[in-house]
């Protein structure tokens, strides 16, 4: 059976030739501290299960200290000029969306299709893990077809992957970082901490306010977070199961969507959500690196708004 482990595998090889080709990339002074920081990612991708906590908390602390050391920097991999990135352009037109719009095709495929098969009563895919399989299946089909179509080296879309890594940095690496930040701040109480605190000096007193403050909290707690995924283990323990669903019986499916989606709202508008809000200025070369950040606020607020309504009249039929 093919599960999530075989996604692991995918990732952590292509974490490992970003390592050995930014190890020889000569044109890059930092070569040194690329090829140590993406090499522990591969570590952990491939052998992350077996090196136990002490041995993971080992290598997050390496990637901590080469990033806050300064000890990387942007590499130079062969590629295609603007000019030739221009002509290609011109040659291929409307073509050069198949490889992305391929994505989503295989990954519907493998939902509808690949899911049902099975081979000796054993399903051909995880049905926990089918769409994160299907999609690391369509990167590859993607990838692949972009090779073709353009006519590439079979070493462009690492080389390519690992100018977008090198330019991006240690920003790449957030979401993951912070979602393992809420599941250890679950795990620590956090959340019921915060459920006490709030239920003590917020008045929660009717469905309205609880749902305010529920999706209020979401978008705070993820603006200071930076991610909505580590605010929303401490907010939904402390705030929506034991209140809006425990005291007032709402649906817990429809409230935990509504509010990870008010978490979303928060992530449009803080700074510590660099790799959305300020990688972008940077890659642009923008001159307001909060430039990202102030076209999102109009269209965050309205929606956060938005969210605390449909909660309100959705999670409590």
């Amino acid at each position: 059976m093919i599960g999530l482990g075989a996604v692991y595998a995918l990732a952590g090889l292509v974490f490992a030739a970003f390592a050995v080709l930014s190890a020889f990339d000569r044109d890059n002074p930092k070569r040194l501290g690329n090829a140590g920081f993406w090499g522990l990612m591969a570590l952990s991708f491939l052998a992350g299960d077996r090196l136990g906590d002490a041995g993971n908390g080992a290598l997050v602390v390496g990637l901590a200290l080469i990033a806050g050391l300064g000890l990387l920097g942007r590499g130079n991999p062969d590629t295609t000029t603007p000019a030739e990135r221009r002509a290609l352009a011109e040659r291929f037109g409307e073509r050069l969306f198949i490889p992305a719009l391929t994505l989503p095709v295989v990954v519907i495929v493998g939902v509808l299709a690949l899911k049902p098969i099975t081979i000796g009563g054993t399903p051909l895919l995880d049905p926990k893990q089918v769409t994160l399989v299907s999609l690391a299946l369509a990167a590859v089909i993607a990838a692949g077809l972009g090779v073709i179509l353009l006519r590439q080296p079979l070493i462009s879309p690492l080389q390519e992957g690992r100018r977008l890594m090198d330019t991006v940095g240690w920003a790449a690496l957030l979401p993951q970082f912070l979602a393992a930040l809420g599941a250890v701040f679950a795990l620590a109480g956090v959340g019921k901490a915060v459920g006490d605190l709030v239920t003590a000096n917020l008045p929660m007193d009717t469905r309205a306010a609880a749902v305010a403050v529920y999706c209020l909290g979401m978008a705070g707690f993820t603006m200071i977070m930076g991610n909505a995924f580590a605010a929303f283990p401490v907010l939904t323990a402390g705030v929506a199961l034991p209140v809006l669903v425990g005291r007032y019986g709402g649906d817990p499916a429809v409230i935990c969507a509504i509010g990870m989606l008010s978490g979303f709202c928060g992530t449009l508008m803080t700074p510590l959500a660099a790799n959305f809000n300020l990688v972008p200025p940077a890659l642009l070369e923008l001159p307001d690196r909060h430039a990202v950040i102030k076209a999102q606020i109009p269209t965050a607020l309205p929606m956060l708004i938005a969210n605390m309504v449909l909660m309100y009249v959705l999670a409590f039929r």
